[in-house]
């Protein structure tokens, strides 16, 4: 289905096309499995071609497990001041699996540029002017870059959306376009569209009527009035500037290797060559014919073993001086390994590591993980994205407090929120935990500051808890 022809048939503008192929190009390299590059023919004379599959490195995708995983893995804490605000979000996390799918999406977003969290109340019941009546709790719907359409803009910030999320039913598919608008009262409406996807019936938008018909739309409603003046969907992407459109208003993010495509092409050229050394560099032993076979006839050398090779026997005068001579390539491993150790740490620098992230040793990566100086690039790279990061988080917060409010939990839309990203690798924890306990010891830090900190409670938290611990002991 078309999406971009139809929102602009029904006078929506988003992004150009152009860029949606981009983020197709993007993902290729993601899967390592780009078109005419990983696959490709080599002619071999006389109308003859072979074809080919090049090797990988991966190191797309590596670079997006690792940006991913220094982001948002396990340790990163979201805290809220108001003790039922903070176990209710808690609760609604852990439901939709944020701990792992927000680490995934991490990674999602980095080889796609931009990511959408889209809260929403699960078997929403709602009246007849679209205000909802009840639900069954709260669910987060994650959409990756190709499906997320901007309607509006301002200063890269979107304000309007369109969401493609697609399902399959009786062994038909069908698309949902979910697109989240604002009244003149700069309230959002939230409206649904759906379609049937197939090569007969490609992009026939249904009815209300028919749609409910279908199971996974049973009780979708055409339009829900969410009421608030705050969008009900968060969008993330990494803090880099969107240099692959010619629009420079496009507020979609890039792929965290969108400017390194060449030094991926020659880390995988290299590799490949590196692989290619030892099939073709593999040892043979030429025999003549005579030398096969003794004078029974029976075999002399195992039939099965490939490294000897029979020549013709009117091969040349040679073989009768030297009827078997071996074949030792000599392997360029050292050649090979020192230019893909040199762009790996060009293109460990381009996407923000700094140098000797990356190094190739006896065939494989390995990666530094040494504690890393707040001077460094990898320590700037990091704080940068977290500042998107920490908006996006505190965003999705909000939101699931409100749709809570919606439900009736009553919980205090002001409240203060808190993330607490992962440090570790910048700073040597253990360390830091000890001076912490020194000092509390020493009577300069308070135990419920302890806590606090360590713990990832508010301070509040942390001196209702303290008479729970044991005196004198720190953890």
């Amino acid at each position: 289905m078309d999406i971009i022809k139809y929102l602009n048939n029904n006078e929506f503008d988003t992004v150009d096309r152009t860029f949606y192929s981009q983020i197709a190009v993007w993902y290729s390299w993601y899967r390592a499995n780009v078109r005419r590059f990983h696959r490709y023919r080599v002619y071999r004379g006389a109308g003859c071609y072979v074809n080919c599959r090049r090797k990988s490195m991966g190191m797309a995708k590596k670079l997006c497990e690792d940006i991913a995983d220094l982001l948002l893995n396990e340790r990163v804490q979201i805290t809220l001041t108001d003790e039922k605000a903070n176990a209710y979000v808690e609760d609604v996390l852990q439901k939709n699996n944020f701990g792992v799918l927000g680490n995934e999406y991490q990674e999602r977003k980095a080889y796609c540029g931009t990511v959408a969290y889209v809260p929403y109340i699960r078997d929403m019941v709602v009246d007849g002017e679209g205000n909802v009546v009840d639900g069954a709790g709260i669910a987060i719907n994650y959409v990756t870059a190709k499906d997320i359409y901007p309607l509006s803009w301002e200063n890269g910030v979107i304000t309007e959306v369109a969401f493609l999320f697609t399902s399959t039913f009786r062994n038909k598919k069908y698309g949902r376009l979910e697109l989240h608008r604002q009244n003149e009262d700069k309230t959002y409406y939230i409206e649904n569209r759906v379609f049937r996807i197939g090569k007969s019936d490609d992009g026939q938008e249904l009815t209300e009527a028919e749609w409910r018909k279908i199971g996974p739309y049973a009780g979708l409603a055409a339009r829900v009035e969410t009421g608030s003046t705050e969008p009900q969907f968060v969008i993330d992407k990494l803090n880099i500037v969107n240099n692959a459109d010619d629009d420079e208003s496009n507020p979609m993010g890039v792929a965290i290797f969108a400017n390194t495509i060449d030094y991926l092409q020659k880390l995988d050229l290299e590799f490949d060559s590196y692989s290619n050394e030892f099939t073709l560099g593999r040892k043979r032993i030429y025999v003549a014919p005579e030398m096969l076979t003794d004078k029974n006839g029976s075999m002399v050398f195992d039939p099965d073993d490939t490294v000897f090779y029979q020549l013709p026997e009117d091969y040349s005068q040679q073989l009768q001086k030297d009827p078997i001579k071996e074949s030792n390539m000599q392997l360029r491993v050292e050649e090979h390994s020192k230019a893909i150790n040199d762009d790996l740490n060009y293109l460990s620098m381009r996407c923000g590591f700094g140098t000797e992230r990356y190094k190739f040793d006896n065939g494989n990566i390995t990666t530094a993980t040494q504690v890393i100086s707040e001077n460094s690039d990898m320590f700037r790279t990091i704080k940068k994205h977290e500042l998107i990061l920490d908006t996006a988080i505190k965003q999705l917060v909000r939101i699931i407090i409100r749709l809570g409010n919606v439900l009736g939990a009553g919980l205090p839309e002001d409240v203060e929120i808190t993330i607490d990203f992962d440090d570790s690798i910048i700073e040597d924890k253990d360390a830091e935990r000890k001076s912490d306990r020194q000092e509390v010891s020493m009577g300069v830090m308070s135990r419920a500051e302890y806590r606090a900190k360590w713990y990832g409670e508010t301070l509040e938290q942390a001196q209702k808890k303290l008479p729970e611990q044991e005196s004198g002991v720190l953890e």
